[in-house]
């Protein structure tokens, strides 16, 4: 009960706890998903993480969470990414480039192609510049058989 009651009020140590619960659940899941993951998937795991299973994390507690994680400096932000937010945990941000190519992979369950981005009028260095800055950070893998990247985060 006082767990909620200061969740309510915004004060006491429970964004400050869920900060620290963030930071594990992203660290574990880092080598999994280069780093990016959503938030539905990161309110699932934080509820299944508490010690009794919490149904009431919502991606508002996340944000304020992530908000007071800040004064640690770079690391955590929410990306929005299509209909979707996603939880980036590793340093640095995403330019345009890195967001519209999630975003189209987003709307193929996490299938992104050349040609896709082809279609978006990019010429071939800006393609490759960005497929390889997230190839670099582990945000996407390479299927080189089928010349396809996949975002970890977004598999359907």
């Amino acid at each position: 009960k006082q767990w909620y009651q200061r969740r309510v009020r915004g004060v006491g140590d429970f964004y400050y706890e869920l900060g620290v619960q963030i930071v594990e659940v992203c660290l574990a899941t880092r080598p999994i998903n280069g780093g990016l993951i959503t938030m539905e998937e990161l309110c699932l795991r934080l509820e299944k993480s508490s010690g009794k299973t919490r149904k009431d994390i919502r991606s508002d507690d996340i944000n304020r969470a992530i908000a007071k994680l800040a004064v640690l400096g770079d690391g955590f932000t929410v990306v929005k990414v299509g209909k979707q937010q996603l939880v980036q945990s590793v340093p640095g941000e995403l330019s345009m480039d890195h967001t519209t190519a999630l975003d189209v992979a987003a709307k193929h369950g996490g299938q992104l192609t050349v040609e896709e981005l082809e279609r978006l009028g990019w010429p071939d260095l800006r393609i490759r510049s960005t497929l390889d800055n997230l190839l670099e950070q582990s945000m996407v893998w390479v299927d080189e058989v089928n010349s396809t990247y996949w975002v970890p985060a977004l598999f359907k």
